[in-house]
Order: structure tokens, then C-alpha cells, then sequence
């Protein structure tokens, strides 16, 4: 069974969907779905995901799935590495998972992600420092890094 609950940030509403083993998905949405019956790990997510937003946790213990080829799997779990407020490159991803010259793959990767906080995407930048694309807007992700920089609240 699958179920799906969201809440109110302070960038838009997140909408957290889950099995009762696992997250598969957290997303900036416009318009949410109807909301079903939560699973324990969607309780468990959503409490954790409102704690992060209040400046209360840095890192995440919910269980989380989510589908993808293997080189996929391989730039997800590379992005849980860098750490609460700092950020990397998508040229360091790619040389974190030993394929330096898949640059673009990661980004492409990078923007199929469904995990969104929990699989930190938003720590990815550009090489000259600057933000790129980001699937919830740019503006999102700045207020993110701002926000585990200590810069907002």
C-alpha cells in the first residue's frame, strides 16, 4: 500500500509519499494530493522532515527507496555524502563515484532525484560556484543552503 501526506515549509509545500517499510518520494508540490492514512515512516519522515525546516536535525534516519538504474543509484548515494552546509560540484560527485568525465550524467541524475532534502541534490553546484538548475527552482535551493548555513530560520 502506498500513502502520501504533506505539510507547509517555509519554501511551499512538501509532499512525502511511503510504504510501510520505506519513503519513496519527497517533492515540492503546488497543489498536494488528497491525503491518505500514514504509515509509521510517514509519521516518522514528516516529523523529521519539520525538525530539519526548524533548524532541529541535520541528518535523516527514515528509511528511504527509490528506483533507478545503477549509475543512478551509485550519484544518489554519492549526494548523502556531502555534508549539512557545504556543497560539491557535480564534477566532484562524478569523481566521488569513479566516472570523472560523466559530468552531465550526474546532473541529469541529479534532477531525476525523488528524494529531495533527504538525498541532499540541493548541495550539488556548479564548478565556478554558482547555482544551477534545481527540479523545486533555484530560488529553493538557495534558501536551503542559506538555511543549513544558519542563515535562515
Amino acid at each position: 500500500m502506498t500513502y502520501n501526506a504533506s505539510f507547509s515549509s517555509p519554501v511551499g509545500i512538501v509532499e512525502v509519499t511511503a510504504t510501510n517499510t520505506h519513503i519513496t518520494s519527497v517533492l515540492f508540490v503546488e497543489e498536494p494530493r488528497p491525503e491518505t492514512e500514514r504509515s509509521a515512516v510517514l509519521t516518522q519522515a514528516i516529523e523529521q522532515l519539520q525538525q530539519y525546516f526548524r533548524g532541529e536535525r541535520t541528518t535523516f534516519t527514515v528509511p528511504y527507496e527509490q528506483q533507478g538504474t545503477a549509475f543512478q543509484q551509485r550519484v544518489w548515494q554519492a549526494l548523502t555524502t556531502v555534508p549539512y552546509g557545504e556543497t560539491a560540484s557535480y564534477k566532484q560527485i562524478a569523481t566521488l563515484i569513479d566516472n570523472e568525465k560523466a559530468v552531465r550524467a550526474v546532473g541529469m541524475t541529479n534532477s531525476k532525484n525523488q528524494l529531495t532534502i533527504l538525498v541532499p541534490c540541493h548541495r550539488v553546484i556548479g564548478s565556478s560556484g554558482k547555482l544551477t538548475g534545481y527540479a523545486g527552482g533555484v530560488w529553493r535551493k538557495q534558501w536551503l543552503l542559506e538555511h543549513e548555513r544558519g542563515g535562515t530560520s
